[in-house]
């Protein structure tokens, strides 16, 4: 592919400013004094209104240079004066954004008294500084392909002031070895922002030497993500003013002061904390119960909130062989709206007992070698039987060592889906089985509730005198309720916590719950229990017809029940509370003790 040289463009502009045609330059559309009058002449005034009227068609876009315009003018007033040199020497600003230069050629020389110049958003993959003018004060390479430096090791103008480089592949430390004084004795502003460096403590090192450094932009790198920055930062530059667009005060020098001479304890790790808070807005599973239901399966429902959050182990350290496997494929059902920021979670910690977490960990392929291997480890939290708001406080601590898939990982975000389980439970094969609870009715086990639910009429005395048999659980069912997508890039952009509600919408509970058909090879076990439904379901056909048209009027209702206030919670959208927080040290007392072994 050919490359698109800058200086092609830039003669391109200036053709386009039209600076020997109507209505600038000479010709017969211009009056002068010695000229007869004529109907096809315009006055100097008139010929500058075209220029300049928002609905004349010779009106031009200056966007790319300020000094676009005023040649124009030049051309109509001093037309004499615009030879070949002087145009080129005319330009201090240059503006070349989004044009698809791939090459800063020698051409760029002619302007001779270029102070800015423009080039974001373009596919420059190296600068020669032998091809940039000696004029340049201010020089922005904002989202470009530069991967390497090297490129500026020779000549480089001596009164720059200003480097962009956000949004480019750079990091290494032969890239930190050409941000020096040495190379740069004049520059008041560096904007590194959005790159991979990763080593702060060289990085640092190097930009101390910048003896007229006063601001800086590093936000978006993955060494930001440490609890040492940004008060390490800001102790080692002691001549910064700002930093990341905000003004460095006293009060924050002083409560870093000393950080500088801990480099020993700066760590190339972060350490991130994800919390489940609230959830609100399951339906009652008590809903989708039948007035008649039979007494035998017993359901029982639980929910409880799986993610994957990067983690950093060793290969001999990963778990295939979890309780739970999370599909992974999953994801790929993740809404991503519906979420707010909102100020919700609470240091509350959990007093109930915690299941230990599903897990599931796999190999993430990175474009850097590491000596470990990076992982996605996924999290499970408690189960909880169903309540209006169920509370997980649910709090899971990472520390990651590989700040660049930190990175990564931040900027694609957090996936989390609301999960459901279903256990259906049968009397054993045997009917002698020992009594250990006192009777209970299928609608209090199904819903888990710790009140009595209604009970079926004509069987409370035969239930009192019967045993309860043991019963039999099948293999859990579980379903995804719903799923979430967390944003998390402004913990990458100088955040240090988001949180976030996830509205999963409105759920639905089933329609009913029924037995399960029995597999063939299980009916000689459950042979008795079927008779003894049939019989008592004969028993209730009397009065059936009745009870069926209420249950179809009014879905779920129960005696003594009153179904609006469940009605208008079915309704509401199911939300679950979620923040994630990293760690950063607050001064550098705090990074001493959190540090150093007591």
């Amino acid at each position: 592919m050919t490359s698109n040289k800058l200086s092609a463009v830039l003669e391109k502009k200036i053709r386009r400013l039209c600076l020997n045609d109507f209505p600038c330059g000479y010709g017969s559309w211009r009056k002068t004094k010695d000229s007869a009058a004529g109907a096809d002449s315009e006055s100097t005034h008139s010929l500058l209104d075209l220029l300049s009227c928002h609905h004349s068609p010779w009106r031009y876009d200056d966007s790319w240079s300020p000094q676009a315009s005023a040649l124009r003018k030049l051309a109509v007033l001093t037309p004499q004066h615009l030879h070949t040199n002087f145009i080129y020497s005319y330009f201090t600003t240059l503006r070349i954004v989004d044009k698809g230069v791939s090459d800063v050629d020698d051409g760029l020389l002619k302007f001779s008294k270029l102070e800015e110049l423009v080039l974001s958003a373009n596919q420059i993959s190296e600068i020669q500084a032998e091809n940039l003018p000696s004029s340049l004060k201010i020089l922005e390479l904002r989202a470009n392909r530069l991967s390497s430096l090297n490129s500026f090791t020779g000549r480089l103008p001596p009164c720059l002031q200003y480097l962009g480089l956000s949004h480019n592949s750079l990091g290494s430390r032969e890239d930190i070895s050409h941000l020096t004084g040495r190379h740069w004795p004049q520059l008041v502003c560096l904007d590194l922002s959005d790159c991979d460096f990763q080593d702060q403590r060289s990085l640092l090192e190097a930009l101390s030497s910048l003896p007229r450094l006063k601001t800086l932009v590093l936000e978006g790198n993955p060494f930001t993500l440490a609890p040492s920055y940004p008060g390490f930062t800001v102790d080692h530059l002691p001549g910064l003013s700002c930093l990341d667009a905000l003004w460095i005060s006293p009060e924050q020098r002083h409560r870093f002061r000393g950080l500088a001479e801990m480099s020993e304890l700066i760590a190339d790790t972060a350490s991130a904390t994800v919390n489940v808070g609230r959830v609100r807005g399951i339906p009652d599973p008590l809903m989708s119960v039948e007035e008649n239901a039979p007494d035998f399966p017993v359901v029982s429902f639980s929910y409880f909130i799986t993610y994957e959050f990067l983690s950093h182990e060793t290969p001999g350290d990963l778990n295939l062989d979890s309780e739970a496997k999370f599909d992974t494929a999953s994801t790929a059902h993740v809404i991503e709206d519906g979420s707010c920021d909102t100020d919700l979670i609470s240091s509350r910690k959990c007093k109930r007992e915690m299941s230990e977490p599903d897990t599931e960990a796999f190999v993430v392929n990175t474009e850097d070698a590491c000596s470990d291997a990076m992982r996605v480890s996924g999290h499970s939290t408690s189960k909880l039987t169903w309540s209006e708001c169920m509370d997980f406080s649910d709090a899971q601590t990472y520390v990651v060592s590989s700040l660049g898939d930190l990175k990564k990982f931040l900027n694609q975000g957090l996936y989390l889906r609301l999960e459901e389980e279903k256990v259906l439970s049968w009397p054993a094969a045997s009917e002698d089985a020992p009594v250990t609870k006192n009777s209970q009715t299928v609608k209090e086990k199904q819903g888990g509730k710790g009140k009595e639910s209604p009970v079926k009429s004509g069987s409370t005395k035969d239930k009192k005198k019967k045993c309860v048999p043991e019963l039999v659980q099948d293999a859990p069912i579980r379903r995804i309720l719903g799923s979430a997508h967390v944003p998390l890039q402004s913990l990458v952009k100088g955040g240090q916590k988001v949180n976030v509600i996830c509205d999963l919408g409105v759920l639905h509970s089933d329609s009913k719950v029924e037995a399960p058909q029995t597999p063939q090879k299980d009916l000689g076990k459950k042979n008795k229990e079927d008779k003894k439904k049939e019989e008592k379901e004969s028993k209730r056909r009397e009065g059936s017809t009745a009870r069926q048209k209420n249950t179809a009027s009014v879905k779920g209702k129960g005696k003594g029940k009153k179904k609006p206030e469940l009605d208008v919670h079915t309704d509401d959208s199911v939300s679950v509370e979620v923040s994630v927080e990293l760690e950063k040290w607050k001064s550098a007392s705090e990074a001493h003790q959190l540090v150093l072994p007591r």
